[in-house]
């Protein structure tokens, strides 16, 4: 299909475990990254823009359905919270994506690297309406490593595969075209560049077409292997390299796009899939409290920039409440392509926001889930936590309001000075169980739909110690 004005292309970019204080943009003292903080100058930045989950899988799955992981049975598996290699569930075929909206629209669809939202043969990315993929099936902590087999992988074999692990007996991270395995164990350093000549080619290729690219970053999630070059431009050791790297990436793509004259023709959405793991000295969500993996505002939070010349503001900013789900109907409004009807979506359009046509959020609330469990919702400019605790385990109830425009780093429970503010939160939470359910409830939700699940799994790899392997065994313990 020839490319017109009424279909632009679009890149999303998705980092991994990028923090919301990681960019200059958003007010990092320790990264540079020029090309992101120049996107922010031509678009529109978002202070307040929220993923679905604040871990991988759940979270990757709600932005490309436009749907809360609850309603798309993405809340767990089995007894673990993301997907891991050779488990017998994945995103359901039945579900409709952003990639085969835009394909069954006419667009080329290509995605490179982290998939993450199931590694059988039904689940994987041609799949779910895209055209061809480039990368890793899951996280790049879950190859071969010196930290030995998570415990939730070992009995997860055990259980649905019959295979009893060793401790050397991990499978080699597989890189993967399509649905062939071209690679294990690859060198993780040379994964962006790799990642950025297929992108390229693509663009090249599809130039006079409308097309989609979904570049899934496996920055800055640990391991983390870095070329040297990036090194010697940190100011933060190899996390700072990594974020240096992801800028890089970002300005290869957009010099690219101008030497293509496609410049004002394509939308480039930046964003992260949640929030930093904020170890010691490296990633940052400051000013935000906590991290990856919780429903405070530094696991949920995080960046997000929008640039498209002559549609979307120029160098604005917005604060209006707004989530990874948006981008779902944004992109298909803007591309010509048929939200689904016949099932529930979660996700908004963002256009009249984007475009400066409004300062208000199309969300009534924003519900906070860490696996089947609603701990807290954001109304406005305030947040009611009900719950903390592990996804799988121990939960304890709490209720503490917080005024965010006030308070970002939620340091003052104002619970016990605005009871109607908590009732009024507290009912929303209701609502919210009664449709997504709540596993600290027992609560399953009217409006729910099941995730994809195989009857014989099998991982991708197995190890082999007669295979050439790049490197048998990465030499960083890191787990993200």
């Amino acid at each position: 299909m020839p490319r017109t004005a009424e279909t632009p292309n679009v890149i999303l970019i998705n980092c991994d475990d990028l923090g919301y204080g990681d960019l200059g943009c958003y007010g990092s003292e320790v990264h540079d990254t020029p090309a992101i903080d120049g996107l922010a100058d031509e678009g529109m930045r978002l202070t307040d823009f929220y993923v679905a989950s604040p871990i991988c899988t759940p979270s990757r799955g709600a932005m490309l359905t436009g749907c809360y992981p609850n309603r798309i049975g993405f809340e767990t598996f089995g007894r673990a919270h993301v997907l891991f290699p050779g488990h017998r569930w994945g995103l359901n075929p039945s579900e409709i994506t952003i990639a085969r909206l835009l394909k069954n629209a006419g667009y080329s669809t290509q995605m490179v690297g982290k998939w993450h939202c199931g590694d059988q043969p039904e689940f994987l990315p041609t799949e779910h309406g895209f055209d061809h993929w480039y990368g890793l099936p899951y996280s790049n902590d879950m190859g071969r490593q010196g930290t030995g087999i998570p415990i939730e992988f070992r009995e997860q074999m055990t259980e649905h595969l019959g295979i009893e692990l060793q401790e050397g007996d991990y499978p080699p991270l597989p890189l993967m075209l399509d649905q062939e395995v071209q690679e294990e164990q690859p060198d993780q350093a040379a994964l962006t560049e790799r990642y950025l000549q297929e992108s390229v080619r693509f663009m090249r290729e599809k130039q006079d077409e409308p097309f989609f690219l979904y570049f899934a970053h496996l920055y800055v999630h640990l391991p983390i292997y870095v070329q040297p070059r990036f090194m010697g431009e940190s100011r933060n050791g190899s996390y700072g390299a990594a974020v240096r790297c992801i800028d890089w990436a970002l300005d290869v793509l957009l010099h690219e796009l101008e030497a293509l004259g496609l410049t004002d023709d394509t939308v480039v959405i930046f964003t992260s899939d949640n929030g930093a793991l904020a170890r010691e000295g490296e990633g940052s969500n400051a000013p935000l409290r906590a991290k990856k993996g919780t429903t405070w505002e530094g696991g949920q939070r995080v960046p997000c920039i929008v640039r498209w010349p002559g549609d979307v503001a120029s160098g604005a900013t917005a604060s209006a409440v707004t989530t990874a789900m948006d981008l779902y109907p944004t992109i298909a409004g803007w591309c010509g392509a048929d939200v689904p009807t016949d099932r529930t979506v979660d996700g908004r359009d963002l256009d009249a926001l984007l475009r400066g046509d409004t300062d208000e959020s199309p969300h009534e609330a924003f519900f906070y889930y860490r696996g089947p469990n609603l701990e807290a919702v954001r109304v406005g400019k305030w947040k009611l936590h009900v719950a903390k605790g592990s996804v799988l385990g121990d939960v304890e109830t709490m209720l503490e309001l917080y005024d965010l425009e006030a308070d970002i780093g939620e340091t003052t429970d104002l619970a016990a000075q605005h009871p109607e503010i908590v009732a009024d939160l507290q009912a929303r939470l209701d609502g919210a169980r009664s449709d997504l359910g709540d596993g600290i409830t027992d609560s399953h939700g009217a409006d729910v739909r099941p995730k994809g699940e195989v009857d014989d799994p099998q991982p991708l790899t197995f190890y082999d110690p007669t295979h050439p392997y790049y490197m048998a065994e990465y030499d960083l313990g890191d787990r993200g």
